[in-house]
Parts: structure tokens; C-alpha cells; sequence
């Protein structure tokens, strides 16, 4: 296991948005800070604790409510936890023994808006051939 910090994200807010895919191409710096984002994103581990975590009534939940859905260790539970965290998607607060994780829908909102085309923006008109070898 690699024990290598991981820099936390997000923390400037929607405002310091990257542009949309559609708008403009990503910078290298861009790039590399939203592939961060994805590969933290990337395991089907961390995808059902984020979507468990930002689906919960009234916004946060406890650790002990997260474990048991998963035939995982704890600690390997925390670990995944703590790579969202570091990735800047949710957030946490030890209260006593257990810890709380909410969402932090900054990032949610500005990976949103990376990927969304916005409203009334016609598709570039593509050319040359498609997948199946036909032409457009």
C-alpha cells in the first residue's frame, strides 16, 4: 500500500471551475486534478459509499451504518473513505467513538458542470467515419 498523500480538492469552490468538455479543452493542470476526481470515483467500493453517504436523510451518516452493507474490514472501509475525503467529495467529524461523513456538493456540482453541455449548445457537426465504418 502506497503511503503517499493525496492532495485534498475542491476546496476553492464552483467558482474556480474547470470549463465544460464541451467548451473548451482541459489544460494540463485541469486534467490532472480532475483525474483525481475519477480515479477516486473509479471503484464500485467508493461509488455506492459516496451514493450511500449523499442519499442519507439529513445529510451525514455514521460510519457503523456504512459497514455492515459491505462484506469489507473496517479499516479497508476507512480507506476508502479517506480517498473520497482526500478527493474532495465528502467530508468528516469524529463525534466520540464514530465518525460522520456528509457530502460535499461542491465537487459533485462541478463535475456537473464539466460534463454538461450547456443548454442550447448544438453538438459539433461530426465528420469522416463512425464506429461501425459508415460514413456520416
Amino acid at each position: 500500500m502506497s503511503k503517499q498523500e493525496l492532495e485534498v480538492l475542491g476546496q476553492d469552490g464552483v467558482e474556480g471551475c474547470c470549463p465544460g468538455l464541451l467548451t473548451a479543452p482541459l489544460d494540463e493542470d485541469q486534467a490532472v486534478e480532475l483525474a483525481k476526481v475519477f480515479k477516486a470515483l473509479g471503484d464500485p467500493i467508493r461509488l455506492r459509499l459516496l451514493s450511500m453517504i449523499a442519499s442519507r436523510a439529513g445529510g451525514e451518516v455514521c460510519v457503523c451504518d456504512l459497514t455492515p452493507a459491505f462484506d469489507l474490514s473496517q479499516p479497508t472501509i476507512s480507506h476508502h473513505l479517506k480517498l473520497l475525503r482526500q478527493a474532495g467529495l465528502i467530508d468528516c467529524e469524529r463525534r466520540g467513538t464514530w465518525v460522520y461523513y456528509w457530502l460535499l456538493p461542491e465537487m459533485t456540482d462541478r463535475l456537473a458542470g464539466i460534463l454538461t453541455r450547456p443548454a442550447g449548445t448544438p453538438l459539433p457537426e461530426r465528420t469522416g467515419k463512425t464506429i461501425a465504418g459508415a460514413a456520416s
